[in-house]
């Protein structure tokens, strides 16, 4: 039982102590994918779902230990959407040269210098009133594919893209409402989970706003989109918001939910 346990707890060790490294190398050490890849067994990654889970829907705000649930349960959504990727042009264009988000990759000058109403200044004004910053993504550990591995990285550092695009703000619902529109684009059980249970936090008032007006919008959304995963954003910071929305088939929200939780 002893040996089972360290099996188990050495992947979370080498998971908070791993710096954050891009996803291609030159090299990498033995048996390892990809610089920051964690190889776990089919056991440990039962457990580190388990575990995670827990930690996740007990505290939504764990995004390590969101992440680690994403890694361990999404092997055949990350299928899906790299295929999905593929067929796509601009999708295949994202694979190929492998994009990262960053604050040392964005030129935040010229973001800065962008006209009111383009995306890339829509995108500014979130991280600014928000006060998040690109950096805090962790970087992909336990997923037993390289491609894979960038699918899910790509996921998460275009996630606040996804707030800029739907108009939701940071607090609990508007995560939520996100968490919904992901779960329908990427199918990840991990946003599922959390699209089911996160509302467990909230108040009457915005259980109700929720049901009945805002998840059908979002999965309304989610279902009309095409792969998300498959815009490269980092090319689209001139066009406007609005029509980029329309390109996507996003239309505006039903209602503001800066204050409600």
């Amino acid at each position: 039982m002893a040996t089972l346990l360290r099996g188990v707890v050495r992947p979370l060790c080498a998971f908070r102590g791993s710096p954050g490294v891009p996803l291609r190398a030159v090299s990498h050490g033995a048996g390892l994918l990809y610089p920051e890849h964690i190889p776990t067994s089919l056991l440990q990654k039962v457990l580190l779902a388990a575990g995670s889970a827990g930690m996740a829907l007990y505290n939504p705000y764990r995004h390590d230990m969101v992440a680690v649930l994403g890694e361990t349960t999404g092997h055949r959504a990350l299928k899906v959407l790299r295929d999905q990727m593929k067929r796509d042009p601009e999708g295949a264009q994202i694979l190929q040269e492998r994009p990262r988000i960053s604050l040392s990759t964005l030129d935040m000058g010229k973001l800065r210098s962008l006209p009111e109403g383009s995306f890339g200044c829509a995108y500014l004004h979130f991280l600014d009133v928000n006060k998040v910053s690109p950096d805090t993504r962790a970087p992909t550990r336990f997923v037993d594919d390289e491609e894979l591995a960038y699918v899910i990285q790509r996921y998460r550092e275009i996630h606040d893209m996804l707030h800029t695009l739907l108009g939701m703000p940071t607090n609990i619902l508007g995560e939520i409402v996100v968490k919904w529109f992901e779960a329908v684009q990427t199918g990840l059980p991990m946003c599922v989970l959390s699209a089911l249970f996160g509302p467990i936090q909230l108040s009457a008032q915005s259980l109700q706003l929720l049901i009945s007006e805002l998840i059908p919008w979002a999965v309304e959304n989610g279902r009309r989109a095409p792969c998300v995963l498959s815009v490269y954003y980092e090319r689209r910071w001139e066009q406007p918001l609005q029509a980029l929305r329309q390109e996507l088939g996003i239309t505006e929200p039903p209602l503001r939910v800066e204050g409600l939780v």
